[in-house]
This record gives structure tokens, sequence and C-alpha cells, in this order.
């Protein structure tokens, strides 16, 4: 019988490999452990994109690894680098280097918030990966579960641009917006609301009309 508390989520461990992130579907909401690299930096995606086009190694992400929108501020503990906040940012800013860097990395899992257009979605169903929707507003909580900072590269980049890896434990909930078919809830998002804006143009014109009517219509006496 339940006790009424909801139901617990999965969990998963970063790095995915293909087979689990093929097994995710959309709208699958999970938490995730494990590690990833973050940045928040659009230099920092132009560094990485120039780097892998002349066949130079990364500090991070690794092959297969995974790789976050999301910028970061720690304070030192002892030798830990301890989480004051992890603040997920808008995917689609990185959407002119996100597919070769998807490709060329193989990554399983990329995510932040806002999504990633076609280009991108195409380029993870390719290698096999998903894209990790975080609620907008949820810093605090998000910042509960990447608990420590394990190392950063690329130091001459402002903390919230350099590329910092994280170890996570209870980081989430998180939700499949992009799976490793090629399905994106901003695509179908975005087909239902073209699909209602004839009837919102016209409901809008409608309201004009009846306004300009009533306008010129002389009260009664």
């Amino acid at each position: 019988m339940s006790d009424g508390s909801p139901p617990a989520l999965p969990r998963l461990t970063l790095p995915l490999s293909r087979d689990e992130a093929r097994a995710l579907r959309l709208g699958d909401t999970v938490i995730l452990d494990g590690e990833v690299t973050i940045t928040a930096g659009f230099p920092t995606h132009q560094r990485m994109a120039e780097a892998l086009d002349r066949g130079q190694p990364l500090p991070f992400p690794k092959a297969g690894s995974a790789f976050f929108h999301m910028g970061s501020s720690c304070r030192a503990e002892g030798d830990r680098w301890v989480t004051n906040y992890v603040n997920p940012t808008t995917s689609t800013r990185f959407d002119d280097y996100m597919p070769g860097i998807i490709r060329r990395l193989g990554l399983t899992a990329t995510g932040g918030k806002g999504g990633m257009g076609r280009a991108c979605v195409e380029a993870l169903r390719e290698v096999g990966g998903v894209y990790f929707s975080m609620p907008g507003g949820a810093s605090p909580l998000l910042s509960i579960g990447a608990v420590e900072r394990l190392e950063t590269a690329w130091d001459d980049l402002i903390e919230q641009f350099r590329l910092s890896r994280f170890r996570l434990d209870g980081f989430g909930p998180v939700t499949v917006a992009i799976d490793a078919h090629g399905n994106s809830m901003y695509d179908t998002l975005q087909e239902q609301a073209s699909a209602r804006m004839p009837r919102i143009l016209e409901e809008l014109e409608q309201a004009r009309r009846d306004s300009a009517a009533r306008r010129a219509t002389p009260p009664s006496t």
C-alpha cells in the first residue's frame, strides 16, 4: 500500500554507455551520478571546436563522456573544491559548435536548458547520445547534487567559462528532452505552436474587429 510519497526516480551514472543512452526515451526523468564536464562559455566552445579542427586533444571532456552547458562557482575546503552553485545556461547559444563537438567526441550525454537545434539532434542520433533538460530556476536544487569540482582546465578564462569536471551525486531531476533516436520535445512543441497559430491569429483579428465595432457604435441616450 502506497504511503503517498512520490516514486523514486531512476538513477543513472555518467558517462552513459551508448546502449544506456539509446534505451532512454523522450520524457524519461532521472537522477544523475558520476562525472561530467561543464562550461557556460561561448568562447570555450569556440576554443574546443578550433582544437578539434586542428586535431589537438582536449583536456576534457573525453570521448564518450558527458558535457553540460552549466556555469559554476566553488570554494576551497582543504584539498577539495566544494560547490557554491551550478546554474544551467541556454544550450541553443552553442548550436554553431555543438554538432561537431558531439560527433568528434561521441558524447553520450549533453544537457542544459532550452534545448538544441535540429543539427544537434541529428548529431546525437548519429553517435547515440541524449540531451538532458534541466528545470529553469532550479539552481539551488541542482547545486546540491553537484557535490565537488574535481579539476579545471583553460584557467585563463573566468570561472564560469573554464572547462570544469564535476562529481555528481543525486543531481536532478533532469528530463530526456532529445533522445538518441532523433526525437526532440522542442520540435514537438514547435509543431504544436505552429498548428495553433492560425486559430490564435483568427481570434486576435476577431477581437480587433469587435473592439473597432464597439468604438464605432454611438452610445445610446
